[in-house]
């Protein structure tokens, strides 16, 4: 009862930063938005503990101004803040909140690669004895990512996202981590 009371609070978080991102795309200037980027996708996972889909919504912002850096060491030091929430289809599975730091790199003029590193928090299980899902030791795990997209458009972008969370045995606990990939359609403002 206690997963499905989470699961339905981070569905719940997660409707309230949507909701809040749509008044921000309302409000904001056109030359100024809130944010650089908004992204939806949906994922399934890649770990034989968790068999759900999952969906996500992530906001990226440019403080840094990323697309001005020159060079893969100026970029290295200007990369852009996302943050976000996953969640679950089904209520056993872990739902999560996260943020951290990405960079990408064109490949081609509309081909990139993307990677990102930081944490999130989810309402997964912790232990071993819980009924099901992964055990995931502890509320607070490192999440990295790595995608290849495509601009459709100068705005339209489509990715494909692996990322992956654990506790890198820092916990003591037991790890199975999550492992999920998808797909992604993004709008760069």
């Amino acid at each position: 009862m206690a997963i499905r009371n989470n699961s339905l609070r981070a569905a719940l978080a997660i409707a309230s930063v949507a909701a809040g991102l749509t008044t921000s795309i309302a409000t904001a200037a056109a030359d100024e938005p809130f944010f650089d980027e908004l992204r939806f996708g949906a994922q399934v996972s890649a770990s034989d503990k968790e068999d759900g889909s999952y969906y996500q919504v992530t906001m990226f912002f440019d403080p840094f101004e990323s697309e001005l850096a020159h060079g893969w060491k100026e970029k290295l030091l200007r990369p852009r803040v996302f943050l976000g929430g996953t969640v679950a289809g089904h209520s056993e599975d872990a739902s999560m909140i996260f943020g951290g730091f990405a960079w990408d790199a064109k490949v081609t003029e509309k081909l990139f690669v993307e990677a990102g590193f930081g944490g999130m928090i989810h309402n997964g299980n912790l232990e071993n004895y819980a009924e099901s899902g992964p055990y995931l030791g502890c509320r607070a795990l490192f999440r990295e990512y790595a995608a290849i997209g495509y601009d459709v458009t100068a705005n339209w972008r489509v990715l494909a996202q692996i990322e992956h969370s654990s506790h890198a045995n820092l916990c003591g606990r037991p790890n199975n981590g999550l492992t999920r990939a998808g797909i992604q359609i993004g709008y760069k403002f």
